[in-house]
């Protein structure tokens, strides 16, 4: 997947957060998987693709990157839960291994006609919901 690229990296659902760019996204993750990536997500442990987002130039790719690390956790936290709510771990989707995570759109229940639900609603009862909890209070990682 040789093209410029934003991803971001976690710990853990919710956990610590690194930001990043790349002009091989493949590479890039593979390096922090290994741990061959000195710094940060090796002392941290950050491994898990959550999130990333291609460019067409890596100029594009950098800016992109120093943007969303200024960004609040909030927004950060926001941008992974749109495209991956339950945080998988997206490696096998870049090597090929797993088809791309498609969002479901939301469903017609026909009992109901011209109402429609999501099928995953939010529930206010999941302890994992960051927005419900606020800050999870890890340490380290980008906020």
């Amino acid at each position: 997947m040789k093209q410029p690229a934003v991803y971001i990296l976690a710990s853990e659902r919710n956990g610590t957060l690194y930001i990043g760019v790349t002009s091989d996204l493949i590479q890039r993750v593979w390096q922090h998987k290994e741990g061959l990536a000195e710094g940060f997500t090796k002392t941290y442990g950050v491994k898990i693709l959550v999130w990333y987002e291609q460019h067409e130039t890596m100029e594009s790719a950098i800016g992109k990157e120093k943007a969303m690390k200024k960004w609040l956790r909030e927004w950060k936290l926001d941008t992974i839960e749109k495209t991956n709510p339950d945080w998988h771990d997206l490696w096998p989707e870049i090597i090929g291994e797993a088809p791309p995570a498609v969002i479901p759109a939301p469903s017609v229940i026909p009992a109901q006609a011209g109402i429609q639900q999501k099928e995953n609603a939010s529930d206010s009862s999941n302890p994992l919901d960051s927005r419900l909890r606020g800050n999870d209070g890890s340490l380290g990682g980008a906020r």
